[in-house]
């Protein structure tokens, strides 16, 4: 196999090669894409750099516009991070730029993946995943009961209102059962709510904070944090 000398003075085979192509190519994605945003924003590299500062963590304009022209040798994910906040875009967006790239290498010695299906592997999504990121779907669970809830009682009360104002006993009857759809929904997503939470609270971590008006109802007293229901996420 034939070997290369590295700046760091090591000896490095072939695959090597690739995994040092595959870091420089992330980076050129990411140097691309802050680019794109920032001549579509219509700023310059020291509009940009003003903006950073303005954050808090300053990167001054020639690093800008190092890493745009390919000159920087590496990029800290706090800088994306800060980039990403000054140019007003998720921070996974410039790492995988979902409508302006159409295939990126998840990692190196792998076949370029859309980069849709890299970001959802990148954020935890990908269903592949294992079961170590339960964890996570179960706050994902979380938000999403939460939000359930939230639009469930509101249509109960929009509901309850036609149902109290209603010209006759036909639109009442109408909105009554509007009102029964959407309580009953609310009641799954409080079931969905305590049983996410018992599911949490057993792996030892504390789960998302409720409003007082919910808490009580989800969290009641006796309730057992160990529940070990299953639950269809």
């Amino acid at each position: 196999m034939t070997q290369h000398h590295s700046d760091h003075g090591y000896e490095k085979d072939d695959d090597e090669d690739d995994v040092l192509e595959w870091a420089d190519q992330v980076m050129a994605t990411v140097a691309a894409e802050v680019r794109r945003r920032r001549k579509e924003l219509r700023w310059s590299a020291q509009d940009l750099a003003d903006k950073c500062e303005e954050i808090g963590h300053p990167i001054p304009r020639n690093v800008i516009a190092n890493m745009e022209s390919g000159r920087r040798s590496n990029l800290p994910l706090v800088d994306v991070m800060v980039l990403a906040e000054a140019l007003n875009t998720p921070p996974i967006c410039l790492i995988y730029p979902v409508g302006y790239v159409d295939d990126v290498q998840r990692l190196p010695l792998q076949h370029p993946i859309s980069t849709l299906d890299a970001l959802s592997w990148f954020t935890g999504e990908d269903t592949e995943l294992g079961a170590d990121n339960d964890m996570l779907r179960y706050f994902r669970a979380h938000r999403a009961a939460e939000g359930q809830l939230r639009i469930a009682r509101r249509d109960e009360e929009y509901a309850r209102y036609h149902a109290e104002t209603a010209p006759n006993a036909d639109r009442k009857a109408e909105a009554l059962r509007a009102q029964a759809r959407a309580a009953e929904a609310a009641e799954d997503a409080m079931r969905r709510l305590s049983r996410v939470r018992a599911f949490i609270r057993k792996d030892g971590v504390t789960p998302p904070f409720l409003w007082s008006d919910v808490a009580a109802e989800v969290d009641p007293p006796g309730t057992d944090p160990n529940t070990t229901e299953e639950i269809d996420l």
